[in-house]
């Protein structure tokens, strides 16, 4: 199985970008869909931004709250996906979740996600 690792969160001020980082250990990441998903204090997980695996059709999806903000992609050679956040906003803040699973339908959503990570913390000032 899986194991996503997060990294790459931080304080940062509105406007600001901030890069997150899924490495996995134990399996090749490209061969499972990647998501990343936030979760704010008092409030549910919501999905943020996925990635299929190598075995499908080359495609990402976005929230469109952070759609032409965030972007998410992978580097295969380093077994990591990444979350590049630009023009954040003090309503981006939230923990961030790295979730990963060989067989997802239903991209959104989180109960499609086997393997998730310990998350990260992103903080962004006013």
């Amino acid at each position: 199985q899986v194991q996503p690792v997060e990294s790459g969160g931080g304080l940062v001020q509105a406007g600001g970008s901030l890069r997150l980082s899924c490495a996995a250990s134990g399996r090749t990441l490209s061969s499972y869909a990647v998501g990343w998903f936030r979760q704010a204090p008092g409030k549910e997980r919501e999905f943020v931004a996925a990635t299929r695996s190598r075995w499908s059709a080359d495609s990402t999806y976005y929230a469109d709250s952070v759609k032409g903000r965030f972007t998410i992609s992978r580097d295969n050679a380093k077994n990591t996906v990444y979350l590049q956040m630009n023009s954040l906003k003090p309503e981006d803040t939230a923990v961030y979740y790295c979730a990963a699973d060989s067989r997802v339908s239903y991209y959104y959503t989180p109960g499609e996600y086997a393997y998730w990570g310990q998350g990260t913390q992103v903080t962004v000032s006013s």
